[in-house]
């Protein structure tokens, strides 16, 4: 990351949210969700641009999605924060009380995170996928 290199260059915004392609859609993205997103971006002073959000069937299909993804229910969203080491965000996902699920997926840039109501008991979001 270079301070004179505009970190958002290169990615769109769709519904005020930054994107990383016009095909990202988070027209329907909870409420819950987007008050997640707010809090790491709150959290680390920068705007999150999303690889993931709202997927129909057959996009989810087609990426492999899990038949009951949290994506095709507008509670999920694939994501990255420019110039914030992934462990950091994966570190701050794990501690915020409002995320349930969370994704870490090895090799690539962005993580998963959901808003699923957490098991009983659990201080902390379901993990998977590398976490």
């Amino acid at each position: 990351f270079s301070p004179s290199r505009d970190p958002y260059a290169g990615y769109s915004k769709n519904f005020g949210t930054w994107v990383t392609n016009s095909k990202v859609d988070t027209v329907c993205l909870v409420p819950q969700l987007r008050m997640a997103i707010w809090s790491l971006e709150t959290f680390f002073g920068r705007k999150a641009v999303l690889s993931s959000g709202y997927r129909n069937p057959f996009h989810n299909a087609a990426v492999g999605g899990k038949d009951d993804s949290y994506h095709m229910k507008c509670m999920a969203a694939d994501l990255f924060i420019p110039g914030v080491d992934k462990r950091r965000l994966i570190a701050a996902a794990y501690r915020n009380g409002l995320i349930g699920g969370l994704g870490c997926y090895p090799g690539r840039p962005f993580i998963h995170i959901d808003v699923r109501p957490r098991p009983a008991g659990f201080d902390h979001p379901v993990t998977f996928s590398g976490c």
